[in-house]
């Protein structure tokens, strides 16, 4: 495997919440934090089928996405920015596998109160960065799916 995506892939396992970028259908972008969980370098989320991003999606499903953490040295960042397409999970595909690995990335989201509205989508990707400010400022690897 590319030592790139390794990267990315174990970057993604180990943070909790990414930025999501969606545009509305009047060409709005708007960002998005959401909890997620991954598989390799796919990820999965889940959100109220009403919500904003839900809706620019359902338009729209052209989306990217950055994973980082606060720091407090600009010369150790290190995170992942992605391009992808999102698409609706349903439970008959891979809905109750993605709920599993949800409750166990957060524990006690079972305490959430039930909502019928709730939909899970799929971003796979299309074209990743790995940054990593440790080797050089600016330093970013890229790589294709």
């Amino acid at each position: 495997m590319d030592i790139i995506k390794a990267k990315i892939e174990a970057y993604l396992g180990t943070h909790p919440y990414l930025r999501l970028a969606t545009v509305t259908d009047n060409c709005t972008p708007q960002v998005h934090t959401v909890g997620y969980v991954s598989e390799g370098a796919t990820v999965y989320f889940v959100t109220d089928s009403k919500s904003r991003k839900a809706e620019n999606i359902y338009h729209n499903p052209a989306v990217s996405y950055a994973v980082d953490e606060n720091y407090e040295d600009v010369m150790e960042i290190q995170g992942v920015q992605m391009e992808g397409t999102a698409s609706l999970v349903t439970i008959e595909t891979e809905g109750i596998r993605i709920l599993d690995l949800m409750a166990r990335k957060f524990p006690g989201i079972e305490n959430i109160p039930p909502n019928p509205n709730l939909v899970c989508f799929k971003i796979e990707p299309a074209i990743g960065y790995f940054l990593d400010n440790t080797l050089e400022f600016g330093h970013r690897d890229r790589v294709e799916y």
